[in-house]
């Protein structure tokens, strides 16, 4: 596929890139800026990895429609448990167990208590959920159950940021080894970039925020690793082969001779995220969109961003010649 689309692009192409590194670094912060305050002012929508209590996805002979949420919403609502969310669930492909609005998900808020009555009250509330649920549709089939305590999802919040700030880490150790110190802040700054803002985004649009998603994250951040390396690998073949030319053309020069495989990439893989968020069901959709959003975002972050900061760095030839 690739090797066929190669043919519609150009063999070289002399976009000035460099040239709007600084409105390309003003948006930047203005994103980062943004994301920011959308986090602070808005917060995440945790999953129940993150927040402990109870999560069932049912399903029902009869279609789930406004009015039978409403009649579950409120037999719920009479448990007495707190904060109780109900959605409908349909997927697009026709003969799935959902398709044609015939699943559901109940989401019930973390009940009080420490310790083991904490992971008692959440099995207990699990429990009583599913009684009357039964009691109301004798038909009904529970798809999946998840049941966390707040000292489980506790210690999955420590392990996701972890997780994400050792990748970054890691990142910044093997740019650094691979190329020099120069090459090492960009690749981070645009690896900060990116996390930054996809955690923004999932603030302003209240997706779920899960494990899921911590996945996302990491996968994105490999990806947008492997689109910077191969720019910078480019970069620091024309700097030892154009002495000559001043730095930012070399830089120009390199970005546009992998830009159609940076497009070809990004392309193909945007095909498959938007074929697993359309029909991979409701538990994928919010890693899918977080892969498409990142991938755009790190594709971004590669030419306009990593590229352009080495013009900050000052980076050196005789370096990239070592």
């Amino acid at each position: 596929m690739s090797l066929a689309l190669t043919n519609y692009f150009p063999d070289s192409t002399s976009i000035p890139f460099i040239k709007a590194r600084f409105a390309a670094f003003g948006f930047s912060v203005l994103m980062i800026l943004a994301s920011i305050a959308a986090f602070f002012s808005m917060g995440l929508n945790f999953g129940i990895d993150f927040t402990g209590g109870v999560t069932l996805e049912v399903r029902t002979e009869a279609e789930i429609d406004a009015a039978r949420i409403d009649e579950m919403r409120g037999v719920l609502n009479n448990l007495g448990l707190g904060a109780i969310e109900l959605q409908g669930l349909s997927e697009l492909t026709e003969g799935s167990e959902c398709y044609g609005n015939h699943c559901a998900l109940i989401r019930v808020q973390p009940q009080e208590g420490e310790g083991l009555e904490a992971e008692v009250a959440q099995q207990e509330a699990n429990l009583a959920v599913q009684a009357a649920l039964t009691e109301l549709y004798p038909d009904i089939e529970y798809r999946s159950v998840q049941v966390l305590g707040p000292k489980v999802s506790g210690e999955l919040v420590q392990a996701g940021i972890m997780s994400i700030v050792t990748a970054l880490v890691l990142m910044l150790v093997y740019i650094w080894f691979r190329f020099e110190w120069q090459y090492s802040v960009g690749a981070v700054v645009a690896l900060i970039h990116d996390v930054i803002i996809t955690i923004g985004m999932f603030s302003v649009t209240q997706l779920e925020f899960n494990l899921s998603t911590i996945a996302a994250i990491l996968t994105i951040v490999g990806y947008s690793m492997n689109d910077t390396v191969v720019v910078y690998d480019r970069i620091r073949e024309k700097i030892r082969k154009f002495k000559k030319k001043s730095l930012d053309e070399v830089l120009n020069l390199a970005i546009n001779k992998t830009l159609s495989r940076t497009i070809l990439t990004s392309l193909t893989t945007l095909v498959a995220l938007f074929s697993l968020w359309l029909l991979g069901g409701a538990a994928l959709q919010g890693f899918a969109f977080a892969m498409i959003f990142g991938i755009v975002v790190g594709t971004y972050s590669s030419i306009f961003v990593a590229a352009p900061i080495l013009m900050l760095t000052n980076v050196k030839r005789e370096a990239s010649e070592a």
